[in-house]
């Protein structure tokens, strides 16, 4: 059957009409829900009408190149609804998306589960389940085609961002931040559906929701309207409209949940579970779809094929205007998109080594991190930096780094205001999206701020680097509430995430070289506030990589192992010094990061941890050191909270000096001083 689809438009016309392309949609989700025995039908059906008016009539994409630099980017926020996002790739011609991986949906080993995972689906451009991360991060995409908009022009970069949110996207706390942010910076390439069905798990929305999310949105700078989300062509009609405002936009799309099936439509009772036989069966007979289940004609199969088509003669035309680009700027370009470490930046970073190494200076490890950062941002123009409003703690503004503003997107630092969430969530989105290299900062204590969105990161491999300060009760008289005890231990159980402690500037140049290389991970950068010494005076090996290493070995047989991470190293050193005047000889081992320790060999491992009883020190709660220490170490650290008190004071009451270290030492090697 003829299908005429062209370039993104308002007036797509087709001989399939629009009924039977959303039916197809409704019912591919109802049965792969239904063979699953498992998953979310209600989201699927209310917003196939959308979904298909934008797919058909706007979505700048191409199922042969999932990766097209300039493609749209579609972010479904509301994950739990999986089966549309699927639905939707299989129908355009996604190769990977078979009918086969539908029926296998949310089974062991299919490209299918039961919320998008991203480097797991093709066409999946970000992993969504958790309710607002997704809407959140799609501002980090829409952000980072911006920049790169201003950096490489619209031959090569103009694309839009489209999310599905739903309500509950909309009533996570972390949707506040990102819509406020996204208004603050006017990104008018930001458009976001809202499933406006007033339903939610426990029942109407009304039962814990009355706001006015129009109202709520405007007030953050949005343009907002409400359509009837299954009409058509007030939907196309909206997002042609909003495609031309100079801010983000909001349409409310009212739908109804479960449309289609006639006794569960419209109610909590269709949004989490399958219809069942009966249900499915009468859906079909009320939307007139007289099919097997999986069943999709063919003619509604070519339509949806041709829509998947559309994108091809566009993305040939960029890739002419690639190619007539001068070179220099289409091997800057492609050097963006990889994220490759260069070697100029390799230069940088041993250059740095190599001074604090040789200056030896007495620094806090947040000020080595800005000397560091100073001196690589030159050399890798792609890396991108923030704070959430602690730009002067962090010290993560590199000297001569314009911020970015509204108006101008040629800058290479934002100001993420108090949002912690927001910026964590949004620097995923810029990595997702490509071409730059993304790090942001704030104190420790607010890695809780962060948390689901690290998780996320480490859940996706993205190399998203974050520059946590303040990371002890060094940091002194702010007391407990801005005092980490947990978070170290906290952060490490993430699993694929770095968590670097360094112990002084060394370390700290390191530890960036570490991060910035681990590009399938990301990774925290523990700071400390107040000043260290520097430890080493060598810069060949890179120490940090190793996880842990020797610092001092003792002549002769150890006694005793000291091992420490940060702060904690010097005092380490300062005990083993008391040490060897009584005769016992104590090795020092640093430990900055226990991920990579722990993928080292086990002849390594045991090279570095010796035979003889182990002492761990960390300004932290015990956590994961049991590890490192076996059954008859002993850890010494905190075992609650801090307090507010100048630094030497608090390290003194909580018993973190090398006084105490080397009492525990003379008890475990049982030889008393002389």
């Amino acid at each position: 059957m003829p299908v005429n689809i062209s370039t993104p438009s308002a007036t797509f016309e087709t001989s399939v009409p629009h009924r039977d392309m959303a039916n197809a949609l409704r019912f591919l989700a109802i049965d792969a829900v239904e063979k699953a025995k498992s998953g979310h039908p209600g989201m699927p059906m209310g917003m196939a009408d959308v979904a298909t008016v934008l797919f058909s009539r706007f979505l700048k994409f191409d199922p042969s190149d999932a990766a097209w630099p300039d493609r749209d980017r579609f972010v479904l926020s509301a994950g739990h609804g999986s089966m549309l996002l699927y639905g939707l790739l299989h129908l355009t011609g996604y190769p990977e998306l078979t009918l086969e991986e539908l029926k296998s949906f949310r089974q062991w080993g299919s490209r299918t589960p039961g919320h998008p995972e991203y480097g797991h689906t093709q066409g999946v451009e970000t992993t969504t389940g958790p309710l607002g991360q997704g809407l959140a991060t799609a501002v980090g995409m829409a952000l980072a085609e911006r920049l790169a908009n201003a950096r490489f022009g619209d031959d090569l970069v103009d694309h839009h961002t489209y999310v599905i949110a739903g309500d509950g996207c909309l009533m996570e706390g972390i949707s506040h931040e990102a819509i406020s942010l996204a208004g603050h910076l006017k990104l008018g390439k930001l458009i976001v559906l809202f499933d406006d069905n007033e339903i939610s798990i426990d029942g109407a929305t009304s039962l814990s929701c009355s706001d006015d999310q129009l109202a709520r949105f405007a007030a953050s700078g949005w343009s907002a309207r409400r359509v009837d989300g299954h009409d058509r062509e007030a939907v196309a009609k909206a997002i042609a409209e909003e495609r031309a405002t100079k801010g983000p936009s909001l349409i409310a799309c009212r739908t109804i949940i479960g449309f289609g099936a006639p006794n569960r439509q419209g109610t909590e009772k269709v949004h989490g579970a399958p219809l069942g036989a009966e249900e499915s069966q009468a859906a079909r007979e009320a939307l007139g779809w007289p099919y097997e289940p999986f069943e999709v004609p063919s003619e509604i199969r070519e339509a949806w094929l041709a829509v998947g088509a559309r994108g091809k003669a566009e993305h040939e035309a960029w890739q002419q205007r690639l190619h007539d680009v001068g070179e220099a700027e289409r091997r800057q370009f492609d050097e963006a998109l990889k994220g490759k470490v260069g070697a100029e930046l390799k230069r940088a970073l041993a250059d740095i080594r190599q001074r604090f190494a040789s200056e030896c200076p007495t620094i806090a490890t947040r000020q080595a991190s800005q000397q560091v950062i100073n001196a690589i941002v030159a050399a890798q123009p792609n890396l991108l930096g923030g704070s959430a409003d602690l730009t002067h703690s962090n010290l993560t503004q590199a000297k001569g780094l314009q911020p970015i503003q509204a108006e101008d997107f040629s800058g290479g630092y934002i100001h993420y205001g108090v949002r912690e969430f927001g910026m964590a969530a949004a620097m995923n989105g810029i990595a997702l999206h490509g071409g730059f290299i993304p790090f942001g900062g704030t104190f420790l204590a607010f890695a809780d701020y962060s948390r689901p969105a690290i998780r996320l990161a480490a859940l996706m491999g993205l190399r998203v680097i974050h520059v946590m300060t303040h990371d002890s009760i060094g940091l002194g008289e702010d007391g407990p509430t801005h005092q980490p005890v947990e978070h170290l231990a906290a952060l490490r159980a993430i699993p694929n995430l770095l968590v670097f402690r360094p112990a002084d500037a060394v370390e700290t140049a390191e530890a960036w070289e570490c991060a910035l290389t681990a590009e399938r991970q990301p990774s925290v950068l523990c700071l400390s506030r107040q000043a260290l010494p520097t430890l080493r005076s060598d810069c060949g090996v890179n120490g940090v990589a190793l996880g842990a290493y020797v610092l001092i070995e003792p002549p002769g047989v150890r006694d005793v192992t000291l091992i420490a991470t940060g702060s904690e190293v010097s005092i380490a050193v300062e005990a083993a010094e008391l040490l060897a005047k009584e005769g016992i000889r104590a090795a020092v081992v640093s430990a900055p990061c226990f991920e990579l320790f722990r993928r080292q060999g086990p002849i390594y491992r045991q090279a570095v941890l010796g035979t003889a009883p182990r002492i761990g020190v960390e300004a932290a709660v015990e956590g994961d050191w049991s590890r490192l220490l076996g059954a008859d170490g002993v850890f010494i650290g905190m075992t609650g909270f801090g307090a507010s008190a100048p630094a030497g004071d608090l390290y003194r009451e909580f018993g973190i000096t090398a006084t105490v270290i080397t009492e525990v030492a003379r008890r475990l090697v049982s030889k008393p001083a002389e």
